[in-house]
């Protein structure tokens, strides 16, 4: 297993990952397998969307925030079950193949981390499984 900072700068972001990702793909020398990304926090998530149009992740993060705004009477009293009802919703965790040595994603895909309640200096853990 191998892990990595990400060191976000808003409240609320989406901070591509895939290169770092694929770097710890190509360091495994896996060239058939999955990769298992997973984020070991409970205000922050990992999710696999478009990054071709910047637009994409302002809305995805505009929407979360309608259907689970910041003040809406929460009982957990730290200020950010907000974030906490995100991060359970888009979760901790992506699993995508490997094959000839990279990541299997679309072509507009990507690995995002997901920041909900930041600024802050995240880890993010991917293994890298090798087919039998």
């Amino acid at each position: 297993m191998k892990q990595f900072s990400v060191k976000t700068n808003a409240r609320f972001e989406m901070v591509d990952i895939t290169r770092r990702v694929g770097a710890v793909v190509r360091e495994s020398k896996v060239t058939s397998g999955v990769c298992h990304v997973f984020v070991p926090h409970t205000t922050a998530a990992v999710t696999i969307n478009e990054n071709a149009d910047p637009s994409v992740p302002r809305d995805i993060l505009a929407e979360l925030d309608k259907v689970i705004p910041l003040n809406d009477n929460y009982r957990h009293m730290e200020g950010n079950a907000a974030a906490h009802i995100k991060a359970s919703l888009v979760g901790p965790s992506e699993t995508v193949f490997v094959d000839n040595g990279e990541l299997v994603l679309g072509t507009w895909q990507s690995l995002f981390f997901c920041e909900f309640d930041g600024p802050r200096t995240r880890r993010v853990l991917v293994e890298v499984v090798g087919a039998e």
